[in-house]
């Protein structure tokens, strides 16, 4: 399974931004990882092909994940964007047993005035 992400760019405190990632193949998980200059790799939020949603303490109630399971893709719907908010977001796709793991190329979230 291959992961192409899209969707970043420059958006001030306060806007939204979607990304998207679509997958070459169906996958159990997947989700969105991110990594600020300096900082480790960290998630943001995950969905299963059933739907169920996890998500980070830091973005719950401002990101919401969604799966079009039919086109193998994820969404991260990005609204009440914090400077703190800018990273490289990574898309990831992971097997129920783990044994794939999967992720796409980054793609950059700038949040500036």
């Amino acid at each position: 399974v291959q992961l192409q992400a899209s969707g970043g760019g420059l958006v001030q405190p306060g806007g939204s931004l979607r990304l998207s990632c679509a997958a070459s193949g169906s996958i159990f998980s997947m989700g969105w990882y991110r990594q600020a200059p300096g900082k480790q790799r960290e998630l943001v939020a995950t969905i299963t092909s059933g739907g169920t949603t996890n998500y980070s303490r830091s973005v719950k109630g401002r990101f919401t994940i969604s799966r079009d399971n039919a086109k193998n893709s994820v969404y991260l719907q990005m609204n009440s964007l914090k400077p703190e908010d800018t990273a490289v977001y990574y898309c990831n796709g992971r097997s129920i047993a783990g044994s794939v793991n999967v992720w796409g190329q980054g793609t950059e979230v700038t949040v500036s005035s």
